[in-house]
C-alpha cells in the first residue's frame, strides 16, 4: 500500500464554504477516487492550511493515472478554484507529492 500526502490552501474567508462542499462531495466522485484505489482519505485543516493524506491500494501511479483522465476530477477542480488555492503537477495532474521522512507502523 503506498501512501499520497498533499498540501494546499482555503482562500481568505472561505473555510465554511470549503467544509459545506466537502460535506456535500458529490457522489461520482467519491466513486471513482474509491476505483482509483484510494481509501482512508482525510484531509485537516489549521485555519487556512490544508494537509491531505490518502493510501492507494493499486499504487499512487495508477490513482494519479485515474484521476488525470477523468472529467469528473476536471469538474471538482474547477468547482472548488473560487475557494481553493493547489500548485498542481504538470505531469501527473495531481498535487505534488510531499516527501515521506517517518513511519510508525
Amino acid at each position: 500500500m503506498e501512501r499520497f500526502a498533499w498540501k494546499g490552501r482555503i482562500k481568505p474567508g472561505k473555510k465554511d464554504e470549503y467544509q459545506k462542499r466537502h460535506a456535500e462531495i458529490w457522489p461520482e466522485l467519491k466513486q471513482l477516487l474509491k476505483a482509483a484505489g484510494i481509501c482512508n482519505y482525510t484531509i485537516w485543516t489549521d485555519g487556512e492550511t490544508l494537509f491531505g493524506y490518502y493510501e492507494c491500494e493499486k499504487g499512487v501511479a495508477f490513482a494519479e493515472q485515474t484521476q488525470a483522465g477523468s472529467p469528473i476530477v476536471d469538474r471538482w477542480n474547477d468547482y472548488m478554484q473560487d475557494v481553493l488555492e493547489l500548485e498542481m503537477d504538470p505531469v501527473t495532474g495531481a498535487q505534488p507529492k510531499l516527501e515521506q521522512v517517518f513511519l510508525l507502523e
